[in-house]
């Protein structure tokens, strides 16, 4: 009878617990856009956006360096006519952004650009579903400074609707890690994508702080 009063218990003494250790994972994304913590659940991954301005600017830098570099910055001109090469010269045939951001008329992007890189030195490089941003949501790098770039970035109206998950995720987009592996004769941005993606996570979830001008 002793041994069963035991048992109970420490069942009693377990139960709530085993609640608390299940609500720590189920603590997600907080929003880091706003003053106050708030927790929203995310199924993928579990993370706690602290308010950090000197880390989050820290990290910025890192992903500035990426974003001006010509693997992203030649896909995000100032104009409509998309940028090439290490130098970001105007495209050769100069093509237009359209609509979509995928060309206009008969000079559509896939045109040229097929769903991978074609072989040899500085041949057409491709990725599945190559374009611009479209005509509406521009989200130009090209002459940006970094506190422009930061806040334009988070800013809904002009990056794509995404929240933080949708930011967060956009690291592994299949266009951003085309820029580490652009074919033959092209540069990398300057550092590895893991650690862009450390940076860009690392910037996020410590507030999307804007550099100082």
């Amino acid at each position: 009878m002793k041994i069963d009063k035991e048992k109970k218990e420490i069942t009693k003494f377990r139960l709530p617990v085993t609640l608390s250790v299940i609500g720590l994972f189920l603590i997600g994304i907080v929003s880091a856009f706003s003053d106050d913590a708030h927790y929203t659940e995310n199924k993928e991954i579990a993370v706690l956006v602290k308010k950090d301005s000197a880390r989050s600017v820290h990290a910025f830098k890192k992903v500035y360096a990426v974003l001006q570099s010509p693997r992203c910055m030649n896909c995000h001109p100032s104009g409509d006519i998309p940028l090439q090469g290490d130098d970001s010269r105007l495209h050769a045939m100069f093509p237009k952004r359209g609509a979509d951001g995928k060309g206009i008329l008969a000079m559509k992007c896939t045109n040229c650009h097929q769903a991978e890189n074609s072989a040899g030195l500085k041949t057409p490089p491709g990725s599945p579903d190559w374009h611009l941003p479209p005509a509406n949501m521009k989200m130009v790098f090209q002459g940006r400074s970094a506190p422009e770039l930061a806040k334009q970035l988070v800013d809904l109206k002009q990056n794509g609707n995404k929240d933080l998950k949708a930011l967060i995720a956009h690291a592994d987009d299949g266009l951003v890690k085309w820029g580490w592996n652009p074919g033959e004769g092209r540069t990398l941005p300057p550092i590895s994508h893991a650690e862009f993606k450390e940076a860009w996570i690392t910037w996020l979830t410590n507030g999307a702080y804007a550099p100082a001008q």
